[in-house]
């Protein structure tokens, strides 16, 4: 159940009064739930306590016990709201206390023989139970959950009402069970008394002279018990015949029992205990001859360990003291070494600066004599390539004069060839006027000259384009002759000046395309073997003035450039 907020911190013992009146006055209001019937109540301060369901006498016992604790394991709220219950149990459920008791106030149990034979667990009988057909034909009544809550109503508090059914359904019988303590017969007693009282009893029922009408209870005895029907096979079943004296002197047995098993546990408690304190005695003497013994050798070790002490301060100041005697002498012998040191410094770099100089003489001497020889070698690779080249331009003057005389025939044959073709086209006219008369002979002239005009014409086309492909060639070795001119002039010009002088020859082929190429089929070591001897081999192509790589050929009647082939030893080194 929910308190308010303003009870979630606690009070002072000086609010204690003022916060069980207004608790009271919220248990009087039923803000809280109190009762739950008329025999079953709960403490609502204690929602989490396992026992739920107080009788009213265990309820009141139960508030007072709390509210009046000194505990401090009870907060003053606590207190507060248990004196309230306790103030509100006196004052508003004092009629409350006991069941509800329907003929008057006086025991149940009073006039009951404790040798009669009673149905245990207490058991109660009640008949006449309306009931009405079903389609289907059997009896139905009402359940027995229905007439349990009017019985706990009526305050007779039974665990359960059990109706009886056979082959025709339901019989009109049912079978009410109890607690099967004393409280339980007290609650059954109770029952049988109301139904006694308003003539529904046991021998009402079994009168004859008067109409049945009504519910007919009471309690189940041994004559139920014996009976040879539904009610008797069911008490049977579920129960057996006690008398309450039996009862009596079962529970005192139990009781004694009990008590019995108690006071042997106490005593094995005790003799437990007692075993504990002397275990606890001699447990505390070897601890204290422990203690004594721990702080007897703490204190010859703390002396012991001060002796230690002592002896190793005066051996390190020994040591310290040999220590610095021997650091000042590694001093003083350190001071002379490097006097020493010094002087030897001195003179090795007296020495090593004459070998220095002398070194440097010698390399300066050498230099010069390689200079001297180097601009020999320089000067007569230059004369040789001076030579060269002027034999060079010598052939190719020699080999453009005869270009040009062999151009001057050509262009002769072209004129030629030309007048040639102007000659046949007035033929051709000519015949073709004559044709008009209609002479064979003529016709058949006119077809030869045209079909000679036309293979002139076609001489006359590839000598145009065999003239113009010398014309570029020959630019074009012009160009280099004249390219290689200026280099060797300017090169002639600052050999005077130079010390060092380098030779390229002009047109000379680069290694690394070759290079390239052959790293894709070989290793490092075989593919630079390979790229130098093919780029030799081309470099003795370009050297010979009749290897030419592009060639002019005739096809379909024109003139074609197109690449020499290379020879199977080039095709064999890719």
């Amino acid at each position: 159940m929910e308190h308010s907020s303003e009870e979630d911190s606690d009070i002072s013992e000086s609010e204690m009064l003022k916060y069980e009146d207004k608790s009271y006055k919220k248990l009087k209001s039923g803000n809280h739930s109190v009762k739950i019937s008329d025999e079953a109540f709960t403490c609502p301060y204690c929602p989490k306590k396992r026992k739920q369901e107080y009788l009213y006498k265990d309820l009141l016992q139960h508030a007072s016990g709390v509210g009046n604790s000194t505990s401090n394991k009870r907060s003053a709220k606590e207190k507060a709201n248990h004196l309230a219950l306790a103030k509100y149990l006196e004052k508003d459920l004092r009629d409350a206390g006991s069941p509800s008791k329907p003929v008057n106030e006086g025991d149940p149990l009073t006039g009951c023989s404790h040798d009669e034979k009673f149905v245990w667990p207490w058991t109660g009988i009640v008949v006449n139970i309306p009931t009405r057909r079903a389609e289907d034909g059997r009896s139905v009544g009402e359940s027995g959950s229905k007439l349990r809550d009017e019985l706990i109503r009526r305050g007779f508090n039974p665990t359960r009402v059990h109706p009886l059914w056979n082959f025709r359904g339901h019989s009109g019988c049912a079978v009410v069970e109890f607690h099967k303590d004393w409280p339980g017969l007290h609650n059954a007693m109770s029952f049988e008394k109301a139904y006694e009282a308003d003539h529904h009893g046991k021998k009402d029922w079994y009168a004859s002279n008067q109409e049945k009408s009504g519910l007919y209870a009471w309690v189940a005895r041994s004559d139920d018990y014996n009976l040879k029907n539904i009610i008797g096979d069911h008490l049977r079943k579920i129960g057996d015949l006690k008398t309450i004296s039996e009862m009596m002197e079962e529970e005192a047995r139990k009781q004694n029992l009990l008590v019995s098993n108690l006071t042997n546990m106490i005593e094995v408690k005790d003799k437990h205990l007692e075993e504990m304190k002397e275990r606890f005695t001699e447990t505390s003497n070897s601890v204290e001859k422990l203690m004594e013994e721990k702080d007897r050798l703490l204190q010859s070790y703390n002396e012991e360990i001060k002796k230690i002490q002592l002896s190793a301060r005066d051996h390190f100041q020994r040591i310290f003291t040999d220590h610095e005697k021997l650091k000042l002498q590694l001093e003083s012998q350190k001071k002379e070494l490097e006097l020493r040191g010094e002087e030897l410094e001195k003179r090795e770099t007296q020495n090593e600066n004459d070998r220095k100089i002398l070194a440097e003489e010698i390399e300066k001497n050498a230099m010069r004599n390689n200079s001297l020889q180097l601009a020999s070698l320089v000067q007569q690779k230059a004369d040789e390539n001076v030579r060269k080249l002027a034999e060079d331009q010598k052939k190719q003057k020699e080999d453009l004069h005869n270009r040009i005389i062999q151009l001057e025939k050509q262009l002769d044959a072209k004129q030629a060839l030309a007048l040639e073709i102007e000659r046949l086209k007035g033929s051709l006219n000519v015949m073709k006027h004559m044709g008009d008369d209609g002479d064979i002979e003529v016709l058949q002239k006119m077809e030869t000259v045209l079909k000679d005009l036309r293979e002139k014409e076609g001489e006359l086309d590839d000598l145009e384009a065999l003239n113009q492909t010398l014309i570029i060639r020959e630019r074009k070795s012009n160009d280099e002759l004249q390219d290689a001119r200026k280099e060797l002039i300017n090169a002639l010009k600052e050999l005077a000046g130079r010390a060092h002088i380098g030779l390229k020859r002009m047109g000379e082929l680069d290694n690394k395309p070759f290079l390239e190429v052959m790293n894709r089929k070989y290793n490092e070591e075989e593919a630079e073997e390979r790229a130098s001897e093919l780029c030799s081999l081309w470099e003795e192509y370009l050297k010979d003035p009749d290897w030419h790589p592009f060639k002019v050929i005739t096809a379909e009647g024109k003139h074609k450039v197109c690449i020499s082939l290379i020879s199977k030893f080039d095709l064999s080194m890719f």
